[in-house]
């Protein structure tokens, strides 16, 4: 199915860059895409979104596994029930980016983050992002509408 292909890329993706940023990239070095707009370094993030939790990692870690297990047992539920392709579109992109970043922390002990944004705000430009955390925001929001909608 398409859908469980769609999560599998997703891990594959996030592993091999994660892997590469970690191997090529040390605390000091960037790059820039796109004319400047986005900056690559690597970044070790100890939590969840914004450093949350980054001191209660074994309640984060708990919180991350029970979350990815749900998310899971939703989208089993959901793949082989006719129709609904959003919902299941939402709930691969979160599955596979709550994977990914799920597995960095259990295996690593922190999320590896690895791209921002260069804007006129600078709070913004300091938050570090993966493509996971992308999944997961596209992901809730195809689920949230999907539900609230329909």
């Amino acid at each position: 199915m398409i859908f469980i292909l769609l999560i599998i890329c997703i891990i594959i993706f996030e592993w091999k860059t994660k892997n590469y940023i970690e191997a090529v990239y040390d605390d000091k070095k960037q790059t820039y895409l796109f004319h400047d707009k986005i900056r690559v370094r690597k970044y070790h993030n100890p939590g969840a979104f914004l450093n949350i939790m980054q001191y209660q990692r074994k309640l984060l870690h708990l919180i991350s596994i029970l979350f990815t297990c749900l998310i899971g047992i939703f989208f089993m539920i959901t793949l082989f029930q006719k129709g609904n392709y959003i919902l299941k579109l939402g709930l691969s992109l979160l599955l596979g980016g709550a994977f990914s970043n799920t597995y960095d922390r259990l295996s690593r002990n922190h999320v590896i983050d690895y791209f921002s944004f260069c804007t006129p705000f600078e709070k913004f430009n300091r938050i570090v992002f993966n493509i996971s955390d992308f999944c997961i925001l596209i992901g809730t929001l195809l689920v949230v509408l999907k539900t609230e909608h329909f």
